[in-house]
């Protein structure tokens, strides 16, 4: 991991890209927009069909300072501020305990955040409180832990995330293979 000075010096150099707060060793993730609600669909969603996906989402909220998220309910949202790994950084993702003492997970997925990525990251928000919860726009949510990578290999960008619109879930025009659907 990373120490704050580390970080520094990497952000310093251009190896890492990052215009948001330093909180201890690690950075500062706030939520950002739009937010991507989830909605029931109208039938079963099948996760080889992107179209059967997208039946997921409902329209995004640009213009938004709280959003109320009732239990239960799942929102996908960016981090306000874009980040850039170079070639031998990688991050992970982790919740703060604060939020998840009041039972809202803040980030359900792989916490890995490959060297190479460039963009804003997409944090999942659940709300598993037995209440509803007042999200704030720019609230802090998360932390990113930096550390260097070995291997010497150049890292690739990913094809489809990164910007602050791109929320949903394209599983199957990534990982189905269209001859198999």
């Amino acid at each position: 991991m990373l120490s704050a000075a580390s970080i520094k010096d990497h952000i310093n150099s251009g190896a890492v890209t990052w215009d948001g707060e330093l909180r201890g060793d690690s950075l500062l993730l706030r939520l950002g927009g739009p937010i991507q609600p989830l909605v029931v669909p109208d039938a079963v969603v099948d996760l080889a069909d992107q179209a059967s996906i997208d039946t997921l989402y409902g329209p995004q909220i640009a213009d938004w300072t709280t959003y109320d998220l009732a239990p239960g309910q799942m929102i996908l949202a960016p981090a306000t501020e874009p980040v850039s790994l170079g070639p031998d950084v990688m991050g992970m993702i982790g919740g703060l305990s604060h939020l998840a003492r009041v039972a809202l997970a803040v980030h359900v997925t792989s916490p890995f955040v490959l060297p190479g990525w460039a963009g804003h990251l997409t944090l999942e928000l659940v709300n598993q409180s037995p209440a509803t919860l007042r999200l704030h726009h720019g609230m802090p949510l998360a932390r990113l832990v930096l550390q260097l990578r070995g291997g010497g290999h150049a890292a690739t960008t990913h094809p489809f995330y990164g910007h602050p619109a791109d929320l949903q879930s394209r599983y199957a025009d990534e990982l189905v293979d269209p001859n198999k659907r």
